[in-house]
């Protein structure tokens, strides 16, 4: 019985394929497959790999993919047992201070995002003020709607600068 590389070897040239042309085909590296042929499986990366490249090898050359994978089992059988899952151990239950810290934070900076967005405008008006009856009832160019009067003292002494001499 023929290795499994010189078996993919004799069916690859039986039917006139090169090895640049299946590395093509295959997507595999020409050094893989030249150690596939070569049974050079130890230099290759893990058994599922080493499987996978010769189910690609065997489609490529229009072969039975699980009769080449049954003859590369029965000479070399699988020794790698799988390793085991390890239990997955609930977290341990102590006090998280950091994560209530941050989340107390984070929603009281939220809360004065909030209420500075939030905040109603244009509170500062009296509502004497802000309240019109009829909207133009009595108004002239020149009246205004609120007569300011000057302070008496500022007026005398605005009077006093103007009427003052000049040196």
């Amino acid at each position: 019985m023929d290795s499994i590389g010189q078996y993919l070897r004799s069916e690859r040239e039986r039917r006139q394929i090169s090895i640049e042309e299946l590395a093509q085909t295959t997507r595999i590296p020409i050094r893989i497959l030249l150690e596939l042929e070569a049974d050079r499986f130890d230099e290759l990366p893990g058994d599922v790999f080493v499987r996978g490249f010769l189910r690609s090898y065997a489609r490529a050359l229009g072969m039975d993919d699980s009769a080449v994978l049954a003859r590369y089992g029965a000479l070399y059988p699988s020794s790698e047992a799988p390793l085991p899952i390890p239990a997955i151990e609930p977290p341990e239950k102590g006090r998280r201070y950091g994560v209530t810290f941050a989340v107390v934070v984070l929603l009281v900076l939220f809360t004065l995002a909030l209420s500075v967005v939030l905040r109603p405008r244009h509170r500062d008006i009296p509502m004497e003020l802000s309240r019109v009856d009829s909207p133009a009832a009595g108004l002239t160019p020149e009246r205004s709607l609120i007569e300011l009067e000057a302070p008496a003292a500022v007026t005398f002494a605005l009077n006093e600068r103007l009427s003052a001499p000049r040196s």
